[in-house]
C-alpha cells in the first residue's frame, strides 16, 4: 500500500503459510503470532480498482536471521544503466563486516574450517547456493509458487521469505503465476530455478572482491545441476522410488507432469493418489488391475470447459480468429507460426479440445493414465531386484509415499474462507486451518476403498476430497473441506 502497513487479509495468509510450510519440512521463517488494529487503511484487495478499507495487522516473524540476498546490494556503486547506486555504495569496510558476522554466526563450520578469507567466503557461498538450490527443489515439488522472488525476498540462509502472493498451484500449469501483478510471468512456476540462479549471480556481484571469480563463476554453474539432482530425488521419494535409481526416471517423472498438464490434474491431489497404483503382480491385467484407480485420478483432471478456458492464449480476439482459422485451412503454416510463438502451443491444444466432446475427452485421458501407470508399475517391479522382503519394499514404498506427498496445502480458497470469517471478528476457522495444516500428512481418517479390492490402495489412505475440518467442538459454519479441488469460485480469487 506504500504506507508500511499490512493488513488482516496478508497478515493471516503469511501466518497460516509460514507455518504450513515449516510442517511440510521446508525450510522457512516462522510466524509466532497475529495482531490486530482498530486503524483501518485503504486497499485494493481485488486489483481492480475499487478500494476497501481493511484493518491493520503485524504479524511477529522468527528466524535465525531476516539477513537476505540484497543485504549486500546496499554496497554497490552506481549502475552504469540505471544510475541508482546502494544507500552505502562503496563501504567495503561495512559489507566486510557483515560477511564476518553472517559467516560466523550462522555458518560456523565454514569458518572454523578455513583460515584463507576468500577460500572461506567461496565456500560460504557454495553452502548457500546449494541451500538454495535445495529449497527451490522443494517448492516445486508441492507446487509451491513465491510470487516475488527478488533479492530482497532470498534469504541468506536458505529459508523461505516474505510471504506475499504466494500461491500453491491447483491444476499442474508450469506456467502458473500466483501474483496477479505479475503480468509478464517473471516469477512464474517454471521459471523459479532460473530466477533463484540470476538471484545468486546478483549476490556474487555484490560481494564483489570478497570472492574469488573464477571460482564463484564455478560455484554458479554448477547451480542447475544441483537443483535438478535435488529435484529428481524427491520426484523419486514422490513416486515411491526408493532402492535403485534408472536412467528412465527423468523420463517417467517428465512424462507424468506432461500428462498431468494434458488432462488439468490437480498437483496436490495426483500425487497423493498415486500410491493407489497397485504393486505389479504376475499375471494381473493393467486395464482391470489400475483402471480402477485411473477413475479416481481422472476426478482430479480438469473437464472439456475447463481446459479450454486454461488453453485460450493471452492475445487480441482478432489475431486469435485469425491464427485459429490457419490451423483449419493451412496446418503447414499453422505449424510454422507456433514454432516461433510459444504461446502457439496452447492454441494447438484448444483447436484439439474444440474438436472433440467431454466424453471423447475423459476416454482418451483415461487411456494416457493407464499407459502411463502401466509403465510406472513396471518401474516399480525393478525395485524388487535383489530384495529378500517383498512385503518390506512395499510398505516401504507406501510409507515414504505417504510422508511425502500432503494431502492438505495452503490453497487460496481455504485461505479466503479463513479471511472472511476474521473479518466479521471469527477466528475460529484460522485455528482450525491452522490445526490441520499442522498436519499435512494426516491419514487419521478411516480408509475408503476404492472399487476392485483394498490392494488398489495405499495403507490409511483415503480418496481425495474427503479430510473435512476435524476441530474440537461444533462448527457453526458448513465444514469445508480442505484436500478438494477448488471450488469455481476459488479459481479466480485474486493475489497481488
Amino acid at each position: 500500500g506504500g504506507d508500511g502497513r499490512k493488513v488482516l487479509r496478508s497478515s493471516i495468509r503469511e501466518f497460516l503459510c509460514s507455518e504450513a510450510m515449516a510442517a511440510l519440512g521446508i525450510p522457512t521463517t516462522r510466524a509466532a503470532s497475529v495482531v490486530t488494529s482498530d486503524l483501518y487503511v485503504s486497499r485494493d484487495p481485488l486489483n481492480d480498482g475499487r478500494r476497501l478499507p481493511e484493518r491493520c495487522s503485524v504479524v511477529l516473524r522468527v528466524a535465525p536471521s531476516f539477513i537476505r540476498f540484497g543485504s549486500f546490494e546496499i554496497f554497490l556503486s552506481r549502475d552504469d544503466v540505471t544510475g541508482l547506486k546502494g544507500p552505502s555504495a562503496g563501504r567495503h569496510d561495512i559489507r566486510a563486516q557483515l560477511l564476518d558476522y553472517v559467516i560466523e554466526n550462522f555458518y560456523p563450520n565454514i569458518q572454523q574450517g578455513h583460515c584463507n578469507r576468500k577460500d572461506r567466503n567461496v565456500a560460504f557461498f557454495q553452502e548457500v547456493a546449494r541451500r538454495t538450490a535445495k529449497l527451490v527443489a522443494q517448492w516445486q515439488c508441492v507446487g509451491f509458487c513465491h510470487g516475488c522472488l527478488n533479492t530482497d525476498n532470498m534469504s541468506i540462509l536458505g529459508l523461505t521469505l516474505d510471504y506475499g502472493p504466494f500461491g500453491f498451484m491447483d491444476r499442474f500449469d508450469p506456467d502458473f503465476v500466483c501474483n496477479a501483478s505479475d503480468r509478464r510471468g517473471r516469477y512464474s512456476y517454471k521459471a523459479q530455478p532460473s530466477v533463484c540462479y540470476w538471484n545468486l549471480a546478483r549476490l556474487a556481484e555484490a560481494l564483489g572482491s570478497e570472492l574469488h571469480a573464477a571460482k564463484a563463476k564455478a560455484v554458479l554453474e554448477e547451480f542447475i545441476p544441483t537443483y535438478e539432482a535435488f529435484y529428481l530425488g524427491n520426484m523419486r521419494r514422490k513416486l515411491g522410488l526408493l532402492r535403485r535409481e534408472e536412467a528412465e526416471d527423468r523420463e517417467l517423472v517428465s512424462d507424468l507432469l506432461h500428462l498431468m498438464h494434458n488432462t488439468g490434474a490437480d498437483f496436490t491431489n495426483t500425487f497423493h493418489l498415486l500410491s493407489c497404483i497397485p504393486w505389479p503382480e504376475e499375471g494381473d491385467s493393467e486395464w482391470t488391475t489400475v483402471g480402477p484407480v485411473v477413475d479416481v485420478l481422472l476426478e482430479q483432471c480438469a473437464s472439456i470447459e475447463e481446459l479450454k478456458v486454461a488453453n485460450t492464449p493471452t492475445m487480441e480476439d482478432r489475431e486469435l480468429a485469425m491464427i485459429l482459422s490457419m490451423a483449419q485451412t493451412d496446418p503447414v503454416m499453422f505449424d510454422s507460426v507456433a514454432a516461433d510463438r510459444p504461446e502457439v502451443e496452447t492454441m494447438r491444444q484448444l483447436k484439439e479440445l474444440l474438436g472433440t466432446d467431454q466424453d471423447q475427452l475423459k476416454e482418451k485421458q483415461r487411456d494416457d493414465w493407464i499407459h502411463w501407470a502401466s509403465r510406472y508399475r513396471r518401474r516399480l517391479a525393478k525395485e524388487c531386484d535383489g530384495a529378500s522382503d517383498l512385503s518390506a519394499v512395499k510398505q516401504e514404498r507406501l510409507g515414504v509415499m505417504s510422508s511425502t506427498n500432503p494431502r492438505v496445502v495452503l490453497r487460496n480458497y481455504i485461505a479466503q474462507n479463513a479471511i472472511q470469517a476474521a473479518e466479521q471478528g471469527d477466528y475460529s476457522e484460522v485455528c482450525r486451518v491452522l490445526r490441520v495444516l499442522e498436519e499435512p500428512y494426516s491419514s487419521t481418517l478411516e480408509s475408503a476403498e476404492l472399487p476392485g479390492g483394498s490392494n488398489t490402495r495405499g495403507v490409511g489412505d483415503q480418496k481425495a476430497g474427503e479430510l473435512k475440518c476435524q476441530a474440537k467442538g461444533d462448527c457453526d459454519q458448513p465444514r469445508v473441506i480442505y484436500d478438494s479441488k477448488p471450488p469455481a469460485w476459488g479459481r479466480n480469487i485474486c493475489i497481488t
